[in-house]
């Protein structure tokens, strides 16, 4: 009964998204138990308690292009989309430039890029993050990061 439920939540996403769910049909048919630990990352993945949904998508474009994923970043684009992240907000950082960003992007997007450059700024920029959120902020962050480089629903 599960794995039905399973099937049709992929199917329903991949319909909703136009995105290929096969690796994870495939994870389900071989592998279930693989599959249902992987899939407990979603609630992760959309974790946000205090960052604007700006900031938090910014975090998850910069984790997915990290990764060198296409569809995936496409899938964030169409999840920001969804939750009301303002399309010019989208576009510059995808095209990484902070002076068409609005405040709350650029510090996700800036918090974010540091730490995937593993740059030297990356504790100024989780200082500024922490002094407009707070260390929720600092959590939302990271893992909207660390979910958009390997899960981003």
């Amino acid at each position: 009964m599960r794995s039905w439920i399973a099937r049709r939540i992929l199917r329903a996403t991949s319909k909703r998204y136009g995105y290929d769910t096969s690796y994870l049909d495939m994870m389900l048919k071989v592998s279930p138990s693989a599959f249902f630990k992987f899939a407990s990352l979603a609630k992760a993945s959309s974790h946000r308690e205090v960052v604007p949904v700006e900031a938090s998508f910014a975090a998850k474009l910069i984790g997915a292009l990290a990764e060198d994923c296409g569809p995936c970043t496409q899938l964030v684009v169409d999840m920001a989309l969804e939750a009301g992240m303002p399309n010019d907000q989208i576009e510059a950082v995808l095209r990484h430039d902070p002076r068409a960003m609005n405040g709350a992007t650029v510090l996700g997007f800036r918090f974010a890029d540091a730490v995937v450059r593993r740059s030297p700024d990356d504790e100024e920029y989780r200082d500024a993050v922490r002094a407009e959120w707070g260390e929720k902020g600092v959590i939302d962050l990271t893992l909207a990061l660390q979910m958009g480089r390997m899960f981003p629903w």
